[in-house]
């Protein structure tokens, strides 16, 4: 059984920058694409940021286009996003998503995954 394990959520002030990082807990098995989604109080889980094994297809959700920045290191079955212009509104916890189904190159984001971490929080004052 394949999981996930996030880290570096926090509370930071409005404009301030966090570094999420997600680990699986084995090596053994490839997660092919990562991603990263949120969910507010009240509020539906979100779709934040994903990309493909090789690296070569990644998105953003637009709210947080040219803030957030998500990268992997595929040897070691990890993703991080830095979270820059950090907004209350992007206060929610943090999940990180893989999927099991071996394909380099993906474009397929919203869906498909089968690997969920428990969350972290990230809360954003004002």
């Amino acid at each position: 059984q394949v999981q996930l394990v996030e880290s570096g959520g926090g509370l930071v002030q409005t404009g301030g920058s966090l570094r999420l990082s997600c680990g699986a807990s084995t090596r053994i098995i490839t997660i092919s694409t990562m991603g990263w989604f949120r969910q507010a109080p009240g509020k539906e889980r979100e779709f934040v940021s994903a990309m493909d094994w090789s690296g070569a297809n990644t998105d953003y959700a637009d709210s947080v286009k040219g803030r957030f920045t998500i990268s992997r290191d595929n040897a070691k079955n990890t993703v991080h996003l830095q979270l820059n212009s950090l907004k209350p509104e992007d206060t929610a916890v943090y999940y990180c998503a893989g999927k099991a189904s071996f394909r380099p190159r993906d474009t397929d984001f919203l869906r498909g995954y089968n690997y969920w971490g428990q969350g972290t929080q990230v809360t954003v004052s004002s």
